[in-house]
């Protein structure tokens, strides 16, 4: 019996969803922004989250802020996120709606520039949903990735919109990660296509 036929579904409940959620997707339709976390991807992020107290978080590609609600409404207290955006327009969304959390820091400016300048310790979760740090910058940001911490990415997943060659690109990203030595990979052929890599020993 599928799961569908018994009752099972993979969309978060109304308890499971972040305060801000509904107002972030307001300001989302107001800007015109279409490249928010789906609700699906959101949820695991949550998940992912909880998974590490205290922990380190790094977010690549803020947008208005969905993705960030979801990580922070997984977080405990003591964790902390980093996210990263090129558009300070979209990400002063986010600033604004999470103004007074101290467990998040936003930084405006370009992703590939700040994973080649950061130079602080590495992270237990990594979400990579922007260009660097998934087709560009790969190897810096598995760097960051600690032993036993994750790396996802999303939107892999054929789009209508997708420009001539991308397929490829992802086709080829894919089997970069799946070959990558000290990682553990799995495909998810749900939400919008995504892949968890754990980091299982230091790479060379």
């Amino acid at each position: 019996m599928a799961l569908s036929e018994c009752g099972m579904d993979d969309n978060p409940t109304i308890n499971q969803l972040p305060a801000a959620l509904t107002e972030l997707q307001a300001a989302a339709q107001a800007a015109g922004f279409t490249m928010s976390c789906e609700p699906r991807t959101g949820s695991l992020l949550a998940t992912l989250a909880a998974t590490r107290p205290g922990g380190r978080i790094l977010e690549l590609g803020t947008g208005v802020g969905e993705g960030t609600a979801w990580l922070l409404s997984g977080m405990d207290k003591a964790a902390e996120l980093v996210s990263v955006e090129l558009d300070g327009a979209v990400q002063g969304i986010a600033r604004r709606q999470f103004d007074g959390d101290e467990r998040v820091r936003f930084v405006t400016g370009d992703g590939g520039r700040w994973l080649e300048e950061y130079d602080g310790a590495p992270f237990g979760l990594v979400f990579a949903d922007a260009w660097p740090g998934k087709f560009t910058h790969l190897d810096r940001v598995l760097e960051l990735v600690a032993p036993g911490g994750m790396y996802v990415i999303d939107d892999l997943a054929p789009q209508p919109g997708w420009p001539d060659g991308h397929e490829a690109a992802v086709t080829d990203l894919l089997a970069t990660l799946e070959e990558r030595s000290g990682f553990r990979t799995t495909r998810l052929t749900w939400s919008s296509g995504l892949l968890i890599a754990v980091r299982t020993q230091q790479t060379t």
